[in-house]
């Protein structure tokens, strides 16, 4: 009687040739094709950043060209670059607003009544690091390590969607949009130039994608570092807990043991509050003020407020000053929130709740400490590390039609307000 028992993994089978077949190598196939999928994301983020970083250099060469700077304005030990011919100013027309309190930090460090406590360490520590090794070109080490970033960011941003929407070549059109429309976001120069928004933008995808794939220690590390990015990284560890949870109920309806796994999980929960921590731990040894960071947020006249007052406010504002200046500021951030929370709600009814947990704390965040003056300052920039939204916008634009009205009216929005914000103009 023939036997009917497989080989084992990795044995020489018998050909009816009489040859010796190969072994069998599952693993190392899955492991070429990880590689192939991951080659795959990271050539495509390279063109898109190359295609959208050349364009920026341009565009800040001929804005500084063809329209009049405002007054540029300094910060506490670190002068706004003097205007000068030459074309260098494809570069240093970037170094504006926020930029300039980056590279004070990492050049100089703190102080204790400036106001340069409200921005947290990571990324000014690592343009230190770098600064370091190009000789104190301070500003060449803030675009080194924004860029590089920003270029990991995309591609583990590339790699989740593809494996979230079906994967295949939808999976691969889906990311490519995403990456794309994120790219060309109105605001998105802030990603390419030396500000923190790329650093945590990397660490937070890595940290969604790391818990995706039940890579807890991971998740949790990487969780860490956009704490210590970012103020608003401390949400993670609510949105680790989220997907703790739904990977707890899917194991018990699986039958899977659960119990001691659940409780690793819960304590990677809590490893990004140890981001957050850290920074309060050194306010409170420096000064005896754990919460410096928050104080410090007064001095730019930002207070705590309730977000539905928030955007009650900020739909006054920007309805009642249509047409005067500055009055398109507060139109242009009402717009872009309010098709951010357009996309929010396609994220939360259509995806995995890790990312729902995610946009719905991001934005709820951005609308607790608010400048009366202009309610949703800032809010269209810190939309650019909400990544869920693009996917939004990516499955809008799955029609051609609406992709080349997705990718044109983006390219103009940043061409405009990368203008505006390279003229001094009040772009944060």
């Amino acid at each position: 009687m023939t036997q009917l028992v497989s080989p084992p993994t990795g044995a020489h089978v018998s050909c009816p040739e009489g040859r010796t077949a190969a072994p069998e190598q599952p693993h190392r196939w899955r492991e070429w094709r990880l590689r192939g999928e991951w080659w795959v994301a990271t050539r495509y983020c390279l063109l898109v950043y190359a295609c959208v970083r050349a364009g920026l250099f341009l565009l800040g060469l001929l804005t500084v060209s063809l329209v009049p700077a405002q007054s540029p304005v300094g910060v506490p030990g670190w002068p706004a670059p003097v205007p000068t011919g030459g074309w260098h100013n494809a570069v240093t027309a970037w170094e504006r607003a926020d930029a300039l309190w980056f590279l004070r930090i990492a050049s100089s460090g703190y102080a204790e009544t400036d106001g340069s406590p409200a921005f947290f360490p990571l990324f000014p520590m690592l343009v230190r690091a770098v600064g370091v090794l190009t000789g104190g070109r301070w500003l060449l080490a803030g675009f080194v390590v924004s860029n590089l970033a920003l270029l990991v960011g995309l591609v583990v941003l590339y790699r989740l969607t593809a494996e979230l929407f079906a994967g295949g070549e939808r999976g691969e059109r889906m990311a490519r949009r995403t990456v794309l429309y994120l790219c060309l976001f109105p605001t998105s120069f802030f990603l390419f130039s030396p500000f923190s928004e790329p650093v945590f933008l990397a660490f937070a995808v890595g940290c969604l994608y790391a818990a995706r794939h039940r890579a807890w220690l991971l998740a949790g590390s990487l969780g860490a570092g956009a704490a210590l990015t970012r103020s608003i990284g401390i949400t993670l560890c609510a949105v680790l807990a989220v997907e703790a949870v739904h990977q707890l109920v899917a194991d018990r309806r699986a039958g899977r043991s659960w119990r001691l796994v659940f409780v690793g999980r819960g304590l990677a929960c809590a490893v990004p509050a140890l981001g957050t921590g850290a920074y309060l731990a050194y306010w409170q040894w420096r000064s005896g003020d754990a919460l410096m960071s928050f104080h410090a947020q007064g001095g730019w006249e930002r207070d705590l407020s309730w977000p539905t007052t928030t955007l009650w406010r900020a739909a006054q504002l920007g309805t009642d000053y249509v047409g005067s200046y500055p009055g398109g500021y507060l139109s242009l951030d009402l717009l872009l929130f309010a098709v951010a929370l357009v996309a929010a709600g396609w994220v939360v009814l259509r995806t995995r709740p890790l990312f729902g947990a995610y946009v719905g704390l991001s934005l709820l965040f951005a609308l607790l400490f608010v400048f009366d003056g202009r309610p949703l300052m800032s809010t269209p920039r810190f939309l650019l590390v909400i990544f869920p939204l693009f996917w939004a916008l990516a499955r809008f634009g799955e029609r051609w039609r609406a992709h080349d009205a997705v990718v044109a009216l983006s390219a103009a929005g940043l061409a405009l307000v990368g203008a505006l914000a390279v003229s001094w103009l009040p772009i944060f």
